[in-house]
C-alpha cells in the first residue's frame, strides 16, 4: 500500500505517481508542515543524514596482523622458550612476530572512510515552506513531507518529487553515470524506469546544474538512494585477494608440514638417542623456527610497499599493499565510461549541412584541432554554409570556456561548453555580436533562441535546439550554393538517425533575418519560415590513450567491460571506437533486472557493454564475475560506482573527477583519471608477483636447510649445529637484506604479452619445489658438513656453529644471483650486473655477518665467535659451489623440457 506509515512516511515508487497524488499520501499541503508536524515526524524518522560507520580501533587492527598460523606457531615457540628460561630466544623470537605486525600495520594506513565520504555529498542547509513562509534550515532537519526549493548551483539535499520545474537540469553523474546533466519535469513515468530516466524525481547528493524547481520530500536520510548504496557499502563482504589467498594455503600446508616433522623428531630422539625432554623441546622449537619463513611476511610488505612507490610515479595512488599484487592477476576490467574511458567534457565530432560533411578533431574543451571536408582543412571563409551554422551555434550560447591552470573548462552547459570550441577551432569571431533579446531554453520547448544586431549586417533570429522541434520551425533550408529551398525533411531525419546510431548527441540550427529595428522576441516569431542550416553532432569521446591501453590489455589476455548508465546506443557506438564489445548489442539494466542469478552469470561471460545500469546491477554484475572465476577490477567515479568498487578484487577510484566516497571505497586511486594508468598498473603488479615468487623460491632454501640441519643432527643423534636465535639470525638478514634486491628487478619482457595466471595456481608449482628442495640439500648438507669437520678439528661448540652460520648465509648469498633468473642462465656478466641493488645487498649482509662474528655484545646474544681467515674461505667456497652446481641444474631442466623462456 503507497501510503505512509506513521514511523516511515515513506511511500514507494513515487517516481510512477502524479505530483498530487504524492503530496496526499505524505499529508503534505502547498504551504508546507506546521514546525509542530514537522518536529514530530523528525522524531518518528530521524534526522537527515546517514549513520556514521563503525571503525576500527587501533588495537584490533594492530594485532590484526597477528592472525596467521604460522605467527601462532612462533609465539607458542616463544612461550616454551620462556618456560624454559631462554629468554634471549624468547625475546628475539617476539621481537621477529612484533616487527612483521608493526611493518603491516604501518603500509596498511588507516581503515577505509567510504562512509564518511558519501556523508560529505549532503547538502548542509535547504529552503524549506514552514508554516507558509519560505526558510533556510539545516538539511539534517527535513523531514518526508516538507516542501523545498531549489535553484542553480543548490546540491539537492533529500530525495525530492518534484512539483514545479523551469527549465530545470540536474547533474546526476554521481549516481547515473550520465555524462550531461538530465533536464527535470513534473511528469510521472512508468513504475520500472531506471534512476536516470525519472524526470520527476531529484535525488539526495545531485547537483542542480540549470533552472529552478520545487519538491517535496519523499526521502531522507537512509532511506534515499544516497543511503540505500551507503547501506549496498556497509553489507558488502570483500573477498581476500589472490595473494592473500595462496599465502593462507601455503602457510596452512607448510603449518602442518613442521608440526608433524617436529612431532616425528621428538619420537625419533626420545626413543633412539634418550635425550631429555628439554633438549627435545629445544630441538623442536630449533627445527620450528627453521622452517619458518619468519622474514617472508616482511619481504612480502616491503616489496609491496616498493611497488606502491613505483606506482605512485604512474599516477596510481595505492590505499591498500595487496591490491597492486592483485591487480597482476585480474582477468576482467570492468570500466565505468563517463570520465574513464571518455573526458567526460563533451565534444562536437561532426557537422552537417545540405552542401557538406564535416569531420572535427581534437577532444574536449581545449580549442585545438582541425575541421575537415573530404580529408582536407578548410578555411572557414571558404566555407558560408559552414560560418551560418557556426554563428548560430556559438551566438545562441551562454556558456564560456576558460583555461585554469592547464586545463580547459566550461562556465555553463556542458553541449554549449561543446559548441563554443567547435567556434574556436573554426576561427569564428563573435564580438560585434549585440543580443537584442532571447528565449531561453525550456524543457518543454528544447530550444534557445536570440536576437542579435550584427554591426553593418542587419539583425537576425538565431535559434538551436533539438532537431525535431526545429524542423517543425522551418519551410525552408540553406541549399548547397547558399540560396533557401524547400525544406528536405527525409534527408535530416535521415542524417539524424545515422549521428544518433553513432551515440551523438544531435542538435540543429536554424535562421532568419529581421528587421534591424525589432527589439523584442516572441515565440510567434519563431513559427514564421526559419531556415534550416544543419546538424552538429556531439559525444563525450574516448580517451585515445585509453584505446590503445584497452588493445594492451587484449594482448596481455584481459577483458574489458563497459557497464555505464548512459543510453544503450551512446554505449555501443563509444564500445565500437574503443574495441570492446562486438558493437551490435549492448545488455540493459531493465534486461540484468529480469536475469536470474544463474542467467546473469551467463550474460556477464557472454556480454563486454551494459548500459542503463544501477548501482545495483554494477554490484550483481562484478558478483557474477567472480563466481565465474574470474578476478575482478573495477573503476569509476561517482558514489554510484562505490559498492562494486568494494566488492571487486581491486577497486579502482578517479582521483580528479571522482566522489570522496568513491576514493574511499577503492584500493587504487588514479591521479589523472586515466584508464591507461590501470594498463601500467597491471602491468606493475605482474612484475611485483614475477619478483615475489622469485623472493619466496630465494627464502625457502634458507629454511629448507636449516630444517634440514636441525632434523639430521636429531635423527643421528648430534649436538644442534644451530640454535634457535642464529636460525632467527639468518632468516632475517637473507630476507631483510639479500631477498630485498629481488623486490627491484625490472618487469619480464614478455609481462604484459602472456594471459593472466589461473587465481586458483598454486604460488609453488613444481620446478619450484624441485629447485627448493634441490638447494636445500646442497647448504644444508654442507652446512653439517662444515660444522662437523671443525668439531672434529677441535673447534669450540660457538665457533663451529659461527662457521656453520657463515656457510648458510654465504651459500644463500650466491644464490641470489641463480634466483635473479629462474629459468636462464645467470652465467654472464651483462646479467651478473644488471641489478646494483643486489651488489649493495651483499655488501651489506658482509658487514652484518662481520658484526655478527666480531661484535662482542652478538657473541652474548646469540653464542658467536671471532673467526680466523680460514674459516671465511671454505664458506666463501661452498657458496660459489652451489651457485655453479644451481646453474648446472638450470641448464638440464632447459635441456629436458625442451624450451628456453626468460627469466
Amino acid at each position: 500500500m503507497n501510503s505512509p506509515t506513521e514511523t516511515s512516511f515513506q511511500i514507494e515508487r513515487p517516481h510512477a505517481l502524479p505530483a498530487d497524488a504524492v503530496l496526499e499520501q505524505l499529508r503534505a499541503a502547498s504551504d508546507g508542515l506546521t514546525a509542530d508536524e514537522a518536529a514530530a515526524r523528525l522524531e518518528a524518522v530521524g534526522p537527515n543524514r546517514l549513520p556514521a560507520a563503525a571503525k576500527e580501533g587501533l588495537l584490533k587492527r594492530f594485532f590484526k596482523h597477528f592472525h596467521d598460523l604460522l605467527i601462532y606457531i612462533l609465539i607458542a615457540a616463544a612461550a616454551v622458550t620462556a618456560v624454559l628460561g631462554h629468554w634471549v630466544d624468547t625475546g628475539v623470537i617476539l621481537a621477529v612476530v612484533i616487527i612483521n605486525a608493526i611493518i603491516g600495520f604501518i603500509q596498511e594506513g588507516k581503515a577505509e572512510q567510504a562512509l564518511e565520504g558519501i556523508r560529505k555529498m549532503l547538502s548542509l542547509h535547504a529552503h524549506t515552506r514552514r508554516d507558509g513562509e519560505w526558510v533556510e534550515l539545516e538539511a539534517d532537519d527535513l523531514v518526508p513531507g516538507d516542501l523545498v526549493r531549489l535553484r542553480s548551483g543548490d546540491r539537492v539535499p533529500a530525495d525530492l518529487r518534484l512539483l514545479e520545474a523551469v527549465n530545470l537540469r540536474i547533474d546526476e553523474a554521481a549516481l547515473t553515470g550520465e555524462s550531461v546533466p538530465t533536464e527535470k519535469n513534473p511528469e510521472p513515468v512508468t513504475e520500472d524506469a531506471g534512476i536516470g530516466d525519472r524526470y520527476g524525481m531529484a535525488y539526495s547528493g545531485t547537483m542542480v546544474a540549470a533552472g529552478r524547481g520545487v519538491g517535496v520530500v519523499t526521502a531522507t536520510g537512509p532511506a534515499t538512494e544516497l543511503g540505500r548504496i551507503n547501506k549496498m557499502i556497509a553489507e558488502v563482504q570483500t573477498l581476500a585477494t589472490p595473494l592473500t589467498r595462496q599465502m593462507n594455503r601455503f602457510s596452512q600446508i607448510l603449518a602442518v608440514v613442521i608440526v608433524c616433522l617436529a612431532v616425528v623428531m621428538g619420537l625419533i630422539g626420545w626413543l633412539l638417542h634418550d635425550f631429555s625432554t628439554g633438549e627435545l623441546f629445544f630441538a623442536a622449537i630449533g627445527f620450528a623456527v627453521a622452517a619458518i619463513p619468519e622474514g617472508l611476511p616482511a619481504i612480502l610488505t616491503i616489496t609491496l610497499a616498493l611497488g606502491v612507490q613505483s606506482m605512485a610515479q604512474r599516477n596510481a595512488i595505492t590505499r591498500k599493499l595487496n591490491a597492486i599484487e592483485t591487480l597482476g592477476s585480474v582477468t576482467v576490467i570492468c570500466s565505468d565510461k563517463t570520465g574513464t574511458l571518455t573526458r567526460n567534457e563533451m565534444t562536437a565530432r561532426h557537422v552537417v549541412t545540405r552542401a557538406h560533411h564535416y569531420d572535427v578533431s581534437g577532444t574536449g574543451y581545449q580549442p585545438e584541432g582541425r575541421i575537415t571536408c573530404d580529408d582536407r582543412e578548410i578555411a572557414l571563409d571558404d566555407y558560408p554554409d559552414l560560418r551560418a551554422l557556426v554563428e548560430v551555434m556559438a551566438v545562441c550560447n551562454d556558456s564560456e570556456i576558460s583555461e585554469e591552470e592547464g586545463r580547459w573548462k566550461v562556465t555553463g552547459e556542458p553541449t554549449e561548453g561543446a559548441l563554443r570550441t567547435l567556434a574556436r577551432k573554426a576561427g569564428f569571431d563573435d564580438r560585434g555580436y549585440e543580443r537584442a533579446a532571447v528565449i531561453p531554453f525550456e524543457s518543454e520547448n528544447k530550444f534557445m533562441a536570440t536576437l542579435d544586431r550584427i554591426p553593418d549586417d542587419g539583425a537576425r533570429i538565431l535559434l538551436k535546439g533539438a532537431p525535431d522541434r526545429l524542423l517543425d520551425r522551418c519551410r525552408h533550408q540553406r541549399a548547397a550554393d547558399g540560396s533557401s529551398e524547400a525544406l528536405d525533411r527525409d534527408f535530416w531525419e535521415q542524417q539524424i538517425e545515422l549521428l544518433s546510431d553513432e551515440g551523438l548527441r544531435v542538435l540543429a540550427a536554424a535562421v532568419r533575418e529581421v528587421d534591424a529595428g525589432q527589439s523584442d522576441l516572441k515565440p510567434d516569431d519563431l513559427e514564421q519560415d526559419m531556415v534550416f542550416l544543419g546538424l552538429v553532432g556531439i559525444i563525450d569521446p574516448p580517451r585515445p590513450e585509453a584505446i590503445e591501453a584497452i588493445k594492451a590489455c587484449h594482448t596481455a589476455g584481459i577483458r574489458v567491460k563497459m557497464i555505464t548508465g548512459d543510453h544503450a546506443g551512446t554505449a555501443k557506438a563509444i564500445g565500437r571506437e574503443m574495441g570492446i564489445g562486438d558493437g551490435d548489442h549492448a545488455v540493459t539494466g531493465a534486461e540484468l533486472e529480469k536475469a536470474s542469478d544463474e542467467d546473469l552469470r551467463r550474460l556477464a561471460h557472454d556480454y563486454d557493454v551494459f548500459a542503463r545500469t544501477s548501482p545495483e546491477h554494477k554490484l550483481r554484475l562484478v558478483t557474477a564475475l567472480q563466481a565465474n572465476g574470474e578476478v575482478v577490477a573495477m573503476t569509476g567515479d561517482g558514489v554510484n560506482d562505490a559498492p562494486a568498487l568494494k566488492r571487486a578484487d581491486v577497486g579502482v577510484a578517479m582521483g580528479i573527477k571522482g566522489t570522496e566516497a568513491t576514493k574511499e571505497a577503492a584500493e587504487i586511486v588514479l591521479a589523472d583519471d586515466n584508464f591507461t594508468s590501470i594498463e601500467r598498473a597491471v602491468e606493475e603488479g605482474r612484475t611485483i608477483y614475477d619478483n615475489l615468487r622469485k623472493a619466496i623460491l630465494f627464502i625457502l632454501p634458507t629454511n629448507g636447510a636449516q630444517g634440514l640441519v636441525i632434523l639430521a643432527a636429531v635423527v643421528f643423534g648430534l649436538v644442534l649445529p644451530l640454535t634457535p636465535v642464529q636460525i632467527l639470525w639468518v632468516n632475517m638478514i637473507v630476507a631483510v637484506t639479500l631477498a630485498l634486491a629481488l623486490a627491484f628487478e625490472p618487469p619480464e619482457p614478455d609481462v604484459m604479452q602472456r594471459p593472466p595466471r589461473p587465481p586458483d595456481a598454486a604460488i609453488l608449482d613444481g620446478a619450484f619445489l624441485w629447485r627448493i628442495g634441490f638447494v636445500s640439500l646442497l647448504i644444508g648438507g654442507a652446512t653439517i658438513a662444515v660444522f662437523l669437520y671443525e668439531r672434529q678439528a677441535g673447534a669450540s661448540l660457538e665457533l663451529a656453529r659461527t662457521v656453520a652460520v657463515n656457510t648458510l648465509v654465504w651459500g644463500q648469498a650466491f644464490y641470489l644471483f641463480n634466483s635473479r633468473y629462474l629459468r636462464e642462465s645467470s652465467l654472464m656478466l651483462s646479467r651478473l650486473f644488471a641489478n646494483r641493488i643486489a651488489w649493495l645487498t651483499v655488501g651489506v649482509l658482509a658487514v652484518l655477518q662481520l658484526t655478527f662474528v666480531y661484535a662482542p655484545f652478538m657473541h652474548q646474544w646469540f653464542g658467536s665467535a671471532a673467526l680466523d681467515l680460514r674459516h671465511w674461505l671454505l664458506p666463501l667456497a661452498i657458496g660459489l659451489g652451489v651457485f655453479l652446481l644451481v646453474e648446472v641444474e638450470k641448464a638440464a631442466t632447459r635441456y629436458l623440457v625442451g624450451t628456453n623462456p626468460t627469466g
